[in-house]
């Protein structure tokens, strides 16, 4: 990959304004923040974009919802609304809360403080349950998928012990979710210990082992007899401790900005898969730790750094998908923010149940996860270009309204427009970039023979192309 960056071109002035926009804002530029940076002639203009656009509101929106569709992987409702977890991570981003208690948060929580949104990833993510902790505990801070270590050694992995998962198992074993009597709120509780962890390979039944709660390379933590053990909390002061919980941090930071891990697939950190740039991975993780875990010093070092420049081509989220369609087809503005009393149900609405489209921002951004977002668990990594989505862009009544002229909107300009300006418009508002001299002719042809009522169909190709549904 490192090799691979290495032979691409730098990117254009329009490429990385459109690239930068959507990575930090999570939406595409309109055309007239195109046309004010491409003609910007200072120097420092890239550098100056990155700081205003990190300034602004729009970068705590745009990490939250990135981080939670990496840590909950789609997974909606349950225990903690999905509104509460949101605002939680927004307002950590926007405050630039170190990392490092973030994640302490999430890990320890247990529902009884003003930290109770953080419960929702292993109460609703993990559903509560040990095992289902244990593996996603060690996904997503430790970058080891350790699944296939639950009933014995991985069987590919030399590194992913049967040892290291029970180890931290055993952190989690005691917890369960349960009611609070007096508020009848779920909690995140820890039962009473009863000693060490028991275990056995599913290749040896008869060779019994023990362990107490201990991550790789850790002491083993004492199992008292008394009531009153928080193995949690333990397990969330040494997971942040631990070496690979920087290392992994900086990984996933590193992927969610330029489309693949330093070490890929994220979950798979071992000798036998050593990062493309080792050296790299090792500085960018210990100025990481030597800032006291400041995400906003880490996402400006990768995204001012020589190698976003050269970022290849990478899909565009599904929240990203929803943002710049309403952006670029001039709609956003005229859309209300909120949901009071909807009913709207994604299921109904794509089955043609219900044929009403979806009217507020929150269930448009529901709509482009059902259709764009991966199913429910699963990780989103990779680009998975699917028919439904073709033809969601080509025929999907909203999109088509977006594409019809309303006052303010993008085909509603272009009416008022002639010549080259038409072109220049189009391109700039769906693509952030200027036609080329064809795309001209081809336009201009096209109007021509269509008259106005062709600018929707101009607009309807943009925004269904390739080219607009790539972050470049």
């Amino acid at each position: 990959f490192a090799v691979a960056l290495a032979m691409q071109e730098p990117a254009s002035d329009a490429e990385f304004l459109r690239r930068a926009t959507l990575d930090l804002s999570g939406t595409i530029p309109t055309s007239d923040q195109a046309r004010a940076f491409l003609a910007d002639p200072d120097g420092a203009k890239r550098e100056k974009l990155i700081d205003r656009l990190m300034a602004s509101p729009d970068y705590a929106r745009r990490l939250e919802q990135a981080v939670t569709v990496m840590f909950l992987e789609r997974r909606s409702g349950g225990k903690i609304p999905d509104a509460q977890w949101s605002d939680y991570l927004r307002k950590a981003f926007a405050s630039n809360e170190p990392w490092d208690r973030i994640v302490r948060s999430m890990v320890a929580a247990d529902g009884l403080d003003e930290d109770r949104p953080a419960m929702k990833l292993l109460a609703d993510g993990a559903n509560g349950e040990p095992h289902r902790m244990t593996n996603d505990v060690a996904r997503l801070f430790l970058g080891r998928n350790l699944l296939c270590a639950q009933c014995h050694d991985h069987p590919s992995v030399k590194d992913y012990k049967q040892s290291e998962y029970m180890g931290l198992f055993a952190y989690l074993s005691l917890s369960k979710l349960q009611d609070d009597p007096k508020t009848k709120k779920a909690m995140l509780v820890e039962t009473a210990p009863k000693g060490r962890t028991e275990y056995a390979s599913v290749f040896s039944p008869g060779k019994k082992q023990q362990t107490g709660p201990k991550l790789a390379g850790g002491e083993e933590i004492e199992v008292p007899k008394s009531p009153g053990f928080r193995p949690r909390e333990m397990l969330a002061d040494a997971l942040v401790r631990h070496p690979q919980f920087a290392r992994n941090s900086v990984n996933r930071f590193w992927f969610l900005f330029m489309g693949r891990g330093l070490i890929h697939p994220l979950d798979y950190d071992h000798k036998a898969n050593p990062p493309s740039d080792p050296a790299l991975l090792e500085s960018l993780t210990a100025e990481f730790v030597a800032s006291g875990f400041d995400v906003r010093k880490l996402v400006r070092r990768i995204v001012a750094g020589p190698h976003y420049a050269r970022t290849p081509l990478k899909p565009l989220s599904a929240e990203q998908m929803a943002w710049a369609t309403m952006t670029a087809t001039g709609n956003f503005d005229r859309i209300p923010k909120t949901q009071e009393g909807s009913k709207f149900s994604t299921r109904d609405y794509l089955s043609g149940k219900n044929p009403a489209a979806p009217s507020s921002l929150p269930d448009i951004l529901k709509l482009f996860a059902a259709v764009f977002g991966n199913a429910e668990g699963e990780p989103e990594v990779g680009f998975q270009p699917s028919m439904t989505h073709a033809l969601f862009l080509m025929n999907d009544r909203l999109v088509l309204d977006w594409l019809k002229p309303a006052e303010g909107n993008l085909v509603a300009r272009l009416s008022r427009l002639t010549g080259d300006a038409v072109a220049d418009e189009l391109y700039l508002s769906v693509l952030t970039r200027m036609p080329t001299a064809v795309e001209r002719r081809e336009v201009a042809s096209y109007l021509a023979r269509q008259g106005p009522k062709g600018l929707g169909d101009l607009a309807w190709a943009l925004v269904a192309s390739t080219e607009f549904r790539m972050n470049h």
